[in-house]
């Protein structure tokens, strides 16, 4: 792997029985890697990473990546590398999204992470970051749903879809009816309005930007919600830490929360309890912790515009997403189940 930039590479020849993959997905606010091999209809996890670096801070002010912001980033970057090299990846996707779409300095800042980490970022388009999220949180859909509103609230947008049901396909991508990405995230959200102090008023000020925004996607799924067995399926930070405040959980635990089933009266309350508490309270959380306690306001003002558009009984928590379906989308293309037989 040494002297020369990692991105997607594939073995020229006939893949080893080992292949291991990567997935690196570089948002707004986070650096996440999944690192794993095949397994029977799925995969197996043999190393992850994740670390706040918000890569985007400052940037709807400035439209420019900050050199901090980057610094912390290719620092991240270069320990996902070495991840990558103990492992002996063989197949890699690392990808970035809304930060370096719209910073005037994203392209410089992929040019910089390949002369430093050593790995080559690939800038993709909302459509695929939309459909590579639908693709790996689908399987938690109820598959009696006809109608699923899927949203990923990342840093500095929110993926939304509406998904038809598994009669429609099987590929999730294949489902898709409607889609779009909106240009409000937990980090152009809470720099806007301000995270630390956030009065109800001020709350609900930004649950109804949100709305606006949404309004468009809203009108053209509005017939989602008249589909059997409709509900929503959420996947990010946002509805992670609201599951996780609901199970009352002493710390995170992806275990107890992916795939989770939660009521729309439960995410009322949660809800309101973080609108009630101070900054303190939450920094002081367990399942929201102090890098996240300025933004998981502006993450919650935004499912609940989602809820608001889109009423359900109903919603799923995924602790799965954009780096999922990557994994997925490579060893499909690379038939690495089909092989294992």
């Amino acid at each position: 792997m040494a002297g020369s930039a990692i991105g997607d590479t594939r073995i020229p020849d006939q893949r080893p029985p080992a292949a291991t993959y990567a997935a690196l997905d570089l948002g707004t606010n986070n650096c996440r890697l999944l690192i794993a091999r095949p397994a029977q209809h799925g995969f197996r996890v043999v190393d992850a990473f994740s670390r706040i670096v918000r890569l985007g801070e400052g940037l709807a002010a400035s439209s420019r990546l900050c050199d901090a912001a980057m610094d912390r980033a290719v620092e991240a970057l270069k320990i996902c590398r070495g991840k990558m090299a103990h492992r002996n990846v063989t197949r890699a996707r690392l990808v970035t999204t809304e930060a370096c779409r719209a910073a005037i300095n994203g392209s410089d800042f992929v040019g910089r992470v390949a002369a430093e980490a050593e790995l080559q970022l690939e800038i993709i388009d909302q459509r695929t970051e939309a459909t590579l999220a639908v693709s790996g949180c689908a399987a938690l859909a109820d598959p009696a749903a006809e109608g699923v509103i899927v949203f990923d609230i990342g840093g500095g947008s929110t993926e939304i879809v509406w998904m038809g049901g598994r009669h429609e396909a099987r590929d999730p991508a294949a489902r898709i009816r409607e889609w779009a990405s909106l240009p409000i995230g937990v980090v152009t959200v809470a720099e806007r309005h301000g995270g630390v102090d956030v009065s109800r008023s001020l709350f609900e000020t930004m649950v109804e930007e949100c709305g606006r925004e949404l309004a468009p996607f809203a009108k053209k799924a509005a017939a989602a919600r008249n589909a059997r067995n409709f509900h929503l399926l959420g996947t990010s930070g946002t509805v992670t830490t609201v599951a996780g405040i609901h199970l009352g959980l002493p710390r995170y635990d992806r275990r107890e929360v992916d795939g989770l089933w939660m009521r729309q009266e439960d995410i009322l309350t949660v809800i309101d309890r973080l609108v009630e508490m101070d900054y303190a309270a939450r920094a002081a959380n367990a399942c929201i912790g102090r890098e996240r306690a300025d933004l998981v306001l502006a993450g919650c003002a935004i499912f609940e515009a989602i809820r608001r558009a889109f009423p359900s009984e109903r919603v799923r928590i995924a602790d799965r997403g954009l780096r999922e379906g990557i994994l997925l989308r490579m060893m499909h293309e690379d038939r690495a189940w089909w092989r294992r037989r």
